[in-house]
């Protein structure tokens, strides 16, 4: 048995149709981005640019509301490091199409 003190914590990735949740044991003072790549996540998913990938704890992403930058922050015990991917689609833009659907639904029936 090792004498070195790890943490718990999980990378995650997930795409429309499948996912990996690859559990970790890190020393204390793991960065989210370390983790990430001791994952071996690629291997599941080698189109990922790990370098660009933005990250987040959490549903949290890292480097936005106080919290540190992927290279930065330091992992707790239990953090799920989540990889993000990129958006298919305009989040205003898929508002403005949905509000413009109900709206000729809601016509229609009248």
């Amino acid at each position: 048995m090792s004498d070195i003190e790890t943490i718990a914590v999980e990378v995650v990735y997930a795409l429309p149709d499948r996912q990996k949740i690859i559990p970790l044991l890190v020393e204390p003072g793991t960065t989210a981005y370390q983790a990430v790549m001791k994952s071996g996540i690629q291997q599941f998913f080698p189109e990922l640019d790990l370098e660009r990938a933005p990250l987040g704890i959490f549903g949290q992403a890292l480097g936005t509301k106080g919290l540190a930058p992927a290279k930065q922050y330091e992992l707790q015990a239990g953090d799920r490091v989540e990889i993000y991917r990129p958006l298919t689609a305009d989040p205003k833009e898929a508002r403005r199409r949905r509000a413009a659907k109900n709206a000729a639904d809601d016509a229609a029936e009248t």
